[in-house]
């Protein structure tokens, strides 16, 4: 499953049904794969102090797998925002759900609904 940067936010907010909903798929061994893209997304809140964004750091590196926004997955990006006008992000995190071909996770998928091939799961 590929998370978007807004269920890991929700996830740090405490939000109760992402919370059971990840560490269900943890317990159940489901991958949870992480786009460097959200990863930034995450990590760019200006709120946290030093130690706080250490240990979300920590946090990130310890329960999810990292997918790097590699050239292939620029180009899928690229052709997704060409075809769906998303804005860069969302077509960076779709693209990477679509290259790993896993369910993309989001809190709201109106705006995913026109990616074609996309499998979306919504909390």
């Amino acid at each position: 499953m590929t998370l978007d940067a807004n269920i890991l936010i929700a996830y740090l907010a405490g939000e109760q049904v992402v919370v059971d909903s990840l560490t269900r798929w943890k317990e159940e061994g489901k991958l949870l794969l992480l786009s460097s893209v959200a990863e930034s997304e995450v990590l760019s809140f200006g709120g946290w102090t030093d130690e706080e964004r250490q240990k979300t750091e920590a946090w990130l590196g310890e329960n999810f797998t990292s997918i790097t926004f590699d050239r292939a997955i620029a180009r899928v990006a690229a052709n997704l925002r060409r075809a769906s006008r998303i804005k860069f992000p969302d077509a960076a995190i779709a693209a990477t759900a679509l290259s790993t071909q896993t369910p993309l996770v989001k809190r709201n998928t109106e705006d995913f609904k026109k990616v074609p091939g996309l499998t979306l799961v919504s909390l």
